[in-house]
């Protein structure tokens, strides 16, 4: 019972650090651009997976697709993705240059990964009452329920803890200047 929980649970965390690494931090980072889908010959085809995204400096990102081809539909749907950076195409590869962030955007930032944060935190505690459930429902002696019921709430401290150290990361990482 309690091997499954937690795997559940580390699910969750490794939820929680692919949607921390969606949110910029004023330096590049292709995962920036993870979940932009480019229309390639009719079908919507992740970005990573037909172009070549490079970090060449701390605030420049290289788009340098297989198929030059498919410059319009980067450069498109970049602009339709809302990231808030304008893409230069020079017909070799699209470029994009991360600007310095505003406090007022650093806050923004920050909030977004305090409620991705709560939601990782969501997703903890319904796996605990799913647990609890079972626990109980499979009509153990009482101080064998209890013992479950403690190693399960030790479990969730524990996951807790890991999101409020990341998402403290995060927070850290968004307001250095």
């Amino acid at each position: 019972m309690n091997l499954d929980t937690e795997v559940k649970m580390s699910k969750a965390i490794e939820a929680l650090d692919s949607k921390l690494t969606s949110i910029r931090a004023g330096r590049a980072n292709p995962a920036m651009l993870n979940g932009i889908n480019v229309d390639y010959y009719g079908s919507m085809t992740p970005l990573n997976s037909i172009a070549n995204i490079t970090v060449p400096e701390a605030r420049e990102l290289f788009i340098k697709p297989f198929d030059r081809s498919a410059l319009k539909n980067i450069e498109k749907a970049i602009n339709e993705s809302n990231i808030g950076i304008t893409p230069n195409n020079n017909g070799e590869m699209i470029i994009l240059t991360i600007p310095e962030l505003t406090e007022d955007r650093r806050k923004e930032y920050v909030k977004s990964a305090k409620s991705i944060g709560e939601e990782a935190k969501i997703a903890l505690r319904n796996i605990r009452q799913e647990d609890n459930e079972k626990i109980k429902k499979a009509e153990l002696p009482e101080d064998e329920e209890k013992l479950y019921l403690d190693d399960v709430q030790e479990l969730i401290n524990k996951y807790n803890k890991i999101v409020d150290d990341k998402v403290k990361e995060k927070e850290n990482e968004l307001m250095k200047i």
